[in-house]
């Protein structure tokens, strides 16, 4: 087998955490859960499940998955990216223990099929499956890009994709899910703003691009159309879309739900935010005032 450390970024992830370690203990020869000082039972959990836990402040996913990267004493020759609510599947699993060895040596990461469950119901429609994301990757030729929402793993060089899909199935309840999906709309648009207005330094030459063809192409058509639309005629023009014209409603009632929240919710509250934090941002001249009055906003260490 090919040795594949895991890591998992967790914090207060107790209701999760063992279900994530079971599923990949067939294939990780190393698992690192780097922890946000969690107050439930997390690092117990982890730990008995044979873990290495390490505990930094959070900032944001970007930052703590690369401080992750960059401390965890890491030995093995490919790298997983897995999320404390995500669960490897047994199918793949096994492709994973079967392909990776024989991977030729310009291939430098893999590709992965995420599908989503949501309130039980594994959403198929709506251009929900399959996301295609890049989650393994030889060690020293990834890194994560260093966004406030939406980031990505960016490799260096050809990247191949494996059959077998894994589960994004988060068990927490809709209070939970609005309430992140609420966090998610500032960063979102932390990130817009920031672009906007210059506020952040630029990212090395290159590393724009992301690894998932999918991915890549959702990027260009969110930053160059959509962000540049008015947010009201966004949001509804991208629900439309995704419930009729991607077959969402296939999806049934808890398809609706998410649909409505995710799809059309989520995307209007982060235009709202935008407009709200833009308007205390447009009589400063300088990014650096900016910035500062963008931290305040938010709350977030700008």
């Amino acid at each position: 087998m090919a040795s594949l450390a895991v890591l998992i970024l967790t914090y207060n992830e107790e209701l999760h955490i063992a279900r994530a370690l079971k599923s990949v203990a067939p294939f990780a020869s190393e698992v690192f859960v780097i922890d946000c000082f969690s107050t439930d039972g997390t690092v117990g959990i982890a730990r008995s499940l044979g873990a290495t836990v390490l505990s930094n402040p959070w900032i944001n996913y970007s930052r703590q998955f690369q401080w992750g990267l960059d401390n965890a004493p890491i030995t093995a020759d490919w790298i997983m990216r897995l999320d404390a609510d995500e669960v490897i599947e047994p199918e793949l699993a096994v492709e994973i223990a079967k392909k990776l060895p024989s991977l030729a040596a310009d291939v430098a990461g893999v590709n992965l099929k995420r599908k989503h469950i949501f309130l039980g119901r594994w959403i198929r429609h709506g251009g929900r499956y399959p996301l295609i994301l890049t989650r393994i990757w030889r060690r020293g030729q990834g890194h994560v890009e260093d966004r406030w929402m939406d980031e990505h793993i960016v490799v260096k060089g050809r990247t191949v994709l494996f059959d077998a899909p894994f589960s994004d199935h988060n068990l927490n309840d809709l209070s939970f899910f609005t309430g992140k999906h609420n966090a998610y709309a500032t960063l979102e648009a932390v990130d817009v703003l920031g672009r906007r207005h210059g506020l952040f330094l630029k990212q090395p030459a290159g590393s724009q691009a992301v690894s998932s063809r999918q991915a890549s192409i959702k990027r260009r058509i969110k930053e160059q159309i959509y962000n540049r639309l008015p947010f009201q005629v966004a949001a509804l023009c991208y629900f439309l879309f995704r419930y009729v014209g991607q077959l969402g409603f296939l999806d049934g009632r808890e398809g609706l739900i998410y649909h409505v929240l995710q799809g059309y919710w989520y995307r209007f509250l982060v235009g709202a935010k935008v407009i709200e934090f833009d308007r205390s941002l447009h009589a400063l001249t300088t990014p650096e005032e900016r910035r500062a009055a963008l931290a305040r906003l938010t709350g977030l260490p700008l």
